[in-house]
Protein backbone atom coordinates (compact mmCIF):
# COMPACT_ATOMS: atom_id res chain seq x y z
CA UNK A 1 0.00 0.00 0.00
CA UNK A 2 1.22 3.46 -0.86
CA UNK A 3 1.67 6.06 1.83
CA UNK A 4 -0.39 8.58 -0.13
CA UNK A 5 -3.81 7.64 -1.48
CA UNK A 6 -3.34 9.68 -4.69
CA UNK A 7 -0.55 7.32 -5.76
CA UNK A 8 -2.77 4.30 -5.22
CA UNK A 9 -5.68 5.96 -7.02
CA UNK A 10 -3.55 6.94 -10.01
CA UNK A 11 -2.07 3.45 -10.28
CA UNK A 12 -5.47 1.78 -9.82
CA UNK A 13 -6.99 3.99 -12.51
CA UNK A 14 -4.08 3.22 -14.83
CA UNK A 15 -4.50 -0.51 -14.20
CA UNK A 16 -8.24 -0.45 -14.91
CA UNK A 17 -7.71 1.62 -18.05
CA UNK A 18 -4.96 -0.75 -19.25
CA UNK A 19 -7.35 -3.67 -18.69
CA UNK A 20 -10.06 -1.83 -20.62
CA UNK A 21 -7.69 -1.16 -23.51
CA UNK A 22 -6.56 -4.79 -23.57
CA UNK A 23 -10.18 -5.98 -23.63
CA UNK A 24 -10.90 -3.60 -26.51
CA UNK A 25 -7.91 -4.90 -28.42
CA UNK A 26 -9.12 -8.49 -27.93
CA UNK A 27 -12.64 -7.63 -29.02
CA UNK A 28 -11.45 -5.91 -32.18
CA UNK A 29 -9.11 -8.79 -33.05
CA UNK A 30 -11.96 -11.30 -32.72
CA UNK A 31 -14.45 -9.10 -34.53
CA UNK A 32 -18.21 -8.97 -34.27
CA UNK A 33 -19.00 -12.52 -35.48
CA UNK A 34 -22.75 -13.09 -35.32
CA UNK A 35 -23.68 -10.48 -32.74
CA UNK A 36 -22.85 -7.25 -34.55
CA UNK A 37 -25.18 -5.12 -32.46
CA UNK A 38 -23.77 -6.28 -29.11
CA UNK A 39 -20.18 -5.96 -30.36
CA UNK A 40 -20.59 -2.35 -31.43
CA UNK A 41 -22.65 -1.43 -28.35
CA UNK A 42 -19.94 -2.71 -26.02
CA UNK A 43 -17.08 -1.02 -27.91
CA UNK A 44 -19.04 2.24 -27.95
CA UNK A 45 -19.62 1.95 -24.20
CA UNK A 46 -15.91 1.36 -23.61
CA UNK A 47 -14.91 4.38 -25.70
CA UNK A 48 -17.54 6.47 -23.90
CA UNK A 49 -16.11 5.34 -20.54
CA UNK A 50 -12.62 6.49 -21.63
CA UNK A 51 -14.03 9.86 -22.66
CA UNK A 52 -16.03 10.24 -19.42
CA UNK A 53 -13.56 9.05 -16.80
CA UNK A 54 -9.87 9.21 -17.76
CA UNK A 55 -10.31 12.20 -20.08
CA UNK A 56 -12.58 14.31 -17.85
CA UNK A 57 -11.54 13.29 -14.33
CA UNK A 58 -8.07 11.77 -14.32
CA UNK A 59 -6.17 13.84 -16.91
CA UNK A 60 -7.22 17.31 -15.68
CA UNK A 61 -6.00 16.49 -12.16
CA UNK A 62 -2.67 15.32 -13.52
CA UNK A 63 -2.33 18.40 -15.75
CA UNK A 64 -3.49 20.95 -13.18
CA UNK A 65 -2.15 19.51 -9.93
CA UNK A 66 0.42 16.75 -10.35
CA UNK A 67 2.53 17.86 -13.31
CA UNK A 68 3.09 21.52 -12.32
CA UNK A 69 4.23 20.48 -8.83
CA UNK A 70 6.57 17.82 -10.21
CA UNK A 71 8.17 20.26 -12.67
CA UNK A 72 8.55 22.89 -9.95
CA UNK A 73 10.24 20.47 -7.54
CA UNK A 74 12.11 18.40 -10.15
CA UNK A 75 12.81 20.54 -13.25
CA UNK A 76 14.53 17.60 -14.96
CA UNK A 77 11.03 16.17 -15.58
CA UNK A 78 10.06 19.05 -17.89
CA UNK A 79 10.63 17.02 -21.09
CA UNK A 80 8.49 14.14 -19.82
CA UNK A 81 5.75 16.51 -18.64
CA UNK A 82 5.76 18.31 -22.01
CA UNK A 83 5.20 14.98 -23.78
CA UNK A 84 2.47 13.95 -21.32
CA UNK A 85 0.68 17.28 -21.75
CA UNK A 86 0.77 16.93 -25.53
CA UNK A 87 -0.68 13.44 -25.09
CA UNK A 88 -3.48 14.82 -22.91
CA UNK A 89 -4.31 17.48 -25.49
CA UNK A 90 -4.54 14.85 -28.25
CA UNK A 91 -6.20 12.02 -26.35
CA UNK A 92 -9.71 13.45 -25.99
CA UNK A 93 -9.90 14.14 -29.73
CA UNK A 94 -8.42 10.71 -30.45
CA UNK A 95 -11.15 9.01 -28.37
CA UNK A 96 -13.83 10.90 -30.30
CA UNK A 97 -12.16 10.11 -33.63
CA UNK A 98 -12.25 6.42 -32.67
CA UNK A 99 -15.96 6.71 -31.91
CA UNK A 100 -16.47 8.12 -35.41
CA UNK A 101 -14.38 5.37 -37.03
CA UNK A 102 -16.30 2.74 -35.07
CA UNK A 103 -19.60 4.19 -36.25
CA UNK A 104 -18.32 4.18 -39.83
CA UNK A 105 -17.40 0.48 -39.53
CA UNK A 106 -20.78 -0.34 -38.01
CA UNK A 107 -22.90 1.61 -40.50
CA UNK A 108 -20.81 1.41 -43.67
CA UNK A 109 -19.53 -2.12 -43.30
CA UNK A 110 -16.33 -4.16 -43.24
CA UNK A 111 -14.55 -1.84 -45.67
CA UNK A 112 -14.13 0.56 -42.74
CA UNK A 113 -12.79 -2.03 -40.29
CA UNK A 114 -9.10 -1.65 -41.19
CA UNK A 115 -9.12 2.11 -40.54
CA UNK A 116 -10.67 1.55 -37.11
CA UNK A 117 -8.27 -1.29 -36.25
CA UNK A 118 -5.22 0.75 -37.22
CA UNK A 119 -6.34 3.84 -35.29
CA UNK A 120 -7.33 1.72 -32.28
CA UNK A 121 -3.96 -0.05 -32.24
CA UNK A 122 -2.08 3.24 -32.35
CA UNK A 123 -4.34 4.72 -29.67
CA UNK A 124 -3.85 1.77 -27.31
CA UNK A 125 -0.08 1.67 -27.78
CA UNK A 126 0.21 5.43 -27.21
CA UNK A 127 -1.99 5.28 -24.10
CA UNK A 128 0.01 2.43 -22.57
CA UNK A 129 3.27 4.28 -23.29
CA UNK A 130 1.78 7.42 -21.72
CA UNK A 131 0.84 5.64 -18.49
CA UNK A 132 4.22 3.94 -18.37
CA UNK A 133 5.99 7.31 -18.57
CA UNK A 134 3.84 8.68 -15.76
CA UNK A 135 4.47 5.67 -13.53
CA UNK A 136 8.20 5.35 -14.20
CA UNK A 137 9.23 9.02 -14.30
CA UNK A 138 6.60 11.34 -12.81
CA UNK A 139 5.29 9.35 -9.86
CA UNK A 140 8.74 8.38 -8.52
CA UNK A 141 9.80 12.05 -8.65
CA UNK A 142 6.60 13.06 -6.87
CA UNK A 143 7.28 10.47 -4.16
CA UNK A 144 10.80 11.79 -3.80
CA UNK A 145 10.14 15.50 -3.60
CA UNK A 146 6.53 16.34 -2.66
CA UNK A 147 5.70 17.84 0.70
CA UNK A 148 2.96 16.56 2.97
CA UNK A 149 0.84 19.54 1.91
CA UNK A 150 1.32 18.61 -1.78
CA UNK A 151 0.12 15.11 -0.97
CA UNK A 152 -2.89 16.33 1.02
CA UNK A 153 -4.07 18.34 -2.01
CA UNK A 154 -3.48 15.47 -4.44
CA UNK A 155 -5.01 12.85 -2.15
CA UNK A 156 -8.19 14.94 -1.77
CA UNK A 157 -8.46 15.69 -5.50
CA UNK A 158 -7.95 12.12 -6.71
CA UNK A 159 -10.28 10.71 -4.02
CA UNK A 160 -13.12 12.48 -5.86
CA UNK A 161 -12.67 10.35 -9.00
CA UNK A 162 -14.39 7.20 -7.64
CA UNK A 163 -13.86 5.22 -10.87
CA UNK A 164 -15.98 2.05 -10.53
CA UNK A 165 -13.72 0.03 -12.86
CA UNK A 166 -10.99 0.11 -10.24
CA UNK A 167 -13.22 -2.26 -8.26
CA UNK A 168 -13.33 0.02 -5.21
CA UNK A 169 -16.45 2.07 -5.89
CA UNK A 170 -20.02 1.42 -6.83
CA UNK A 171 -21.00 3.27 -10.01
CA UNK A 172 -23.09 6.39 -9.56
CA UNK A 173 -26.69 5.72 -10.54
CA UNK A 174 -26.21 7.67 -13.76
CA UNK A 175 -23.43 5.31 -14.84
CA UNK A 176 -24.98 2.04 -13.65
CA UNK A 177 -26.08 0.92 -17.15
CA UNK A 178 -22.73 1.85 -18.68
CA UNK A 179 -20.70 -0.16 -16.19
CA UNK A 180 -23.10 -3.10 -16.22
CA UNK A 181 -22.82 -3.30 -20.01
CA UNK A 182 -19.02 -3.13 -19.93
CA UNK A 183 -18.52 -5.59 -17.09
CA UNK A 184 -21.05 -8.17 -18.31
CA UNK A 185 -20.29 -8.03 -22.04
CA UNK A 186 -16.64 -7.03 -22.48
CA UNK A 187 -14.04 -9.80 -22.51
CA UNK A 188 -11.52 -10.37 -19.74
CA UNK A 189 -9.50 -8.71 -18.25
CA UNK A 190 -12.13 -5.98 -17.71
CA UNK A 191 -15.32 -7.93 -18.10
CA UNK A 192 -16.96 -11.31 -17.87
CA UNK A 193 -18.11 -11.60 -21.50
Amino acid sequence: MYRHSALQTIRDEHASLAAMLQSMRLMVEKGPYDDHRQFFNVLRAMLFYIDEFPERLHHPKESNLLFPKVVKRAPKTMGAVDKLERDHMRSEKAARDLQHLLLAWELLGPGRRAAFEEAMGQYIDAYLEHMNLEENVILPEAERCFSEEDWRLLDAAFAENADPLTGQYRPAETYERLFTLIVTRAPSPIGLG
